[in-house]
């Protein structure tokens, strides 16, 4: 029998008692509500980069996939990210529109849930958020071919030097054609906030697709 470092029974006690505050209200408008929430995490400091997002997909291949990936705006009625075309994540969703996002805020007792549909942004959205990147992550952004086979590290540093040299810092680095942005339209957004006794408050909040309003309810944990 193959021993690890922790045992069956170590992983089963691996338990906690969460809080006693309860989630009785929220605002009507989910994007509201996840913004103060958001803002929430951002201010905590146990929480790091409490905009990091956990993407899941599904690829052509019927497989689902998972990754974490960072939300850079709220609005136009979805969440945003930004990736690499020719990713693994962006042929999912050329393939299939559905897509879930999570938001693990654990250190608050807290997670955000949303399902949707993804779709691309405007190329001059894509750009105009390039252009505020730091130079070494437009450097970056030429230099991988995100997802492909790589034979090495070292073969990684050689294309980064080489996209450096073309464009030094300080210089004007152009949006690669093939990075740019996805919005999340969502159809659901969950709210889960731990309790006692694992009597945790899920609130969901679901798009009506015959006029685009919101219904609000609350589920069993």
């Amino acid at each position: 029998m193959v021993e690890y470092e922790f045992s069956r029974d170590e992983i089963q006690a691996m338990r906690r008692s969460y809080g006693e505050a309860g989630l009785e209200h929220l605002d009507a408008d989910p994007f509201t509500a996840f913004s103060q929430w958001l803002r929430q995490a951002h201010e905590n400091p146990i929480i790091v980069e409490a905009n990091a997002m956990v993407l899941s997909t599904l690829g052509d291949d019927s497989c689902i996939s998972t990754r974490t990936v960072l939300l850079k705006d709220i609005s136009q009625g979805g969440f945003t990210f930004f990736t690499n075309y020719s990713s693994r994540k962006a042929h999912a969703i050329e393939n299939n529109e559905h897509v879930s996002l999570l938001f693990p805020w654990y250190a608050m007792e807290r997670q955000v849930s949303i399902n949707g549909l993804a779709t691309k942004v405007s190329q001059q959205e894509s750009e105009n958020y390039f252009a505020t990147r730091p130079w070494g992550s437009q450097i970056g952004a030429w230099a991988s071919h995100q997802s492909s086979p790589l034979a090495s590290r070292e073969e990684l540093e050689q294309r980064f030097e080489g996209a450096a040299q073309k464009w030094p810092e300080g210089t004007n680095v152009p949006c690669p054609p093939h990075w740019g942005g996805y919005r999340v339209t969502p159809l659901s957004i969950e709210f889960w906030q731990g309790r006692y006794s694992r009597l945790h408050d899920r609130l969901r909040y679901e798009r009506d697709t015959t006029n685009s309003n919101w219904e609000f309810n609350r589920y069993y944990p």
